[in-house]
């Protein structure tokens, strides 16, 4: 028998954060959250979810924030969309 297994993206989830200015150019209005959920797949359906990463966009300068590089703006920002 064999079985098909693996981790594999779900749908990326856009966050838009008009209100808060980057912490590297100070521009405001720039800023675009994104966090993308993995799962664990049985034969290609989602079982559970393993992972969430979250990443901040600046379109000014270019810039990508980690989680751990987030200002307390932005962690309320991905918060009050959930």
């Amino acid at each position: 028998m064999i079985l098909f297994f693996g981790i594999r993206p779900g749908k990326t989830r856009t966050v838009n954060m008009s209100h808060i200015k980057c912490s590297h150019c100070n521009q405001s209005n720039t800023l675009r959250g994104e966090s993308t959920p993995h799962f664990f797949h049985l034969f290609w359906i989602p079982i559970f979810r393993v992972s969430t990463p979250k990443v901040v966009h600046c379109d000014h300068c270019k810039k990508g924030f980690y989680e751990e590089e987030f200002t307390p703006e932005m962690k309320r920002s991905f918060e009050k969309q959930n």
